[in-house]
């Protein structure tokens, strides 16, 4: 009996989680993307003989933010992480199909994996300052890293960074201080401002608030809805409302038969959560499964 209530709870709960989606995507709902920074064609990763995703296609608007979701084990992550080649780095791994990035080849255009990172940079799912090195220096180890030395245009960078993360004010007497005495949601936002310190052009979030508390959460959300004026975001959450209330546009993401991931819709955030075309989508947000 106990169980049954449990149950009834849960699917109470995702059943009105499901109707707020609507209300959510209201406010960022506009005409879609009309400048694509960068276009995905026919993308697939695999690991020796396993398909992780398979044939993923679609093109990323400029200055907007694009969510992934979809169930665990979709794909989503593996195929965040192969915007920016971070497969490069695993035994086997392999990405076929087309990444562009300004009509550039990221994969066969001869662009340096290290140059890529600084246009494309990377937030991960749990916040990873140098916790040794102070405030300053973490924001600072990316320019450091691509040669900068002058020391005003660091301090410049340190700060801009820091009040784009919506940091400054918190950190600003204590930049000496070591960047992992901070709490969980200021550590995201300082490794926010040190992928900002060296002005990407894109900025992948994996779960970014997914280990934080639900104040945190709010910060790092509010910061993506001003972050996006200067840089485009591609995000990877389990959170559909999450996805609702901070995304501009939006991929759901499936495992196929074969376990592969696969994507099954691409379009404006309003109608992936308002009129999907797929009825697999419309299942998914509605909480039927995953």
């Amino acid at each position: 009996m106990e169980i049954t209530e449990q149950g009834n709870e849960a699917s109470k709960q995702a059943q009105q989680a499901a109707d707020s989606i609507p209300s959510m995507v209201e406010a960022i709902a506009d005409k879609g993307p009309q400048t694509s920074i960068m276009s995905l064609r026919d993308v697939a990763v695999t690991f020796g003989s396993k398909v992780a995703v398979r044939d993923v296609s679609f093109d990323v608007g400029k200055n907007r933010v694009t969510s992934m979701i979809g169930p665990s084990g979709s794909g989503k992550t593996t195929l965040l992480r192969a915007l920016n080649r971070l497969h490069d780095l695993t035994k086997g791994a392999k990405v076929t199909g087309s990444i562009t990035l300004d009509d550039t080849d990221i994969y066969n255009g001869g662009i340096p994996t290290t140059l890529l990172r600084s246009r494309i940079g990377m937030v991960f799912q749990r916040p990873n300052p140098f916790p040794t090195m102070s405030i300053y220096e973490n924001v600072a180890s990316g320019l450091r890293f691509n040669g900068v030395k002058k020391k005003s245009i660091i301090d410049d960078a340190v700060e801009h960074s820091l009040k784009a993360a919506a940091l400054w004010d918190a950190v600003e007497n204590r930049l000496k201080v070591a960047g992992g005495t901070l709490s969980g949601g200021e550590q995201q936002r300082l490794c926010i401002a040190r992928a900002l310190a060296v002005e990407p052009e894109i900025l992948l979030m994996d779960e970014p608030t997914s280990a934080l508390d639900p104040v945190s959460t709010q910060h790092i959300e509010d910061l993506m809805s001003s972050l996006k004026e200067i840089v485009t975001i591609i995000i990877v959450t389990h959170n559909m409302q999450q996805a609702a209330r901070v995304s501009d546009d939006c991929a759901f993401l499936l495992m196929g038969d074969d376990r592969a991931g696969e994507l099954i819709e691409f379009a404006t955030t309003e109608k992936i959560f308002t009129d999907p075309s797929d009825k697999r989508t419309l299942d998914y947000i509605q909480g039927r499964f995953g």
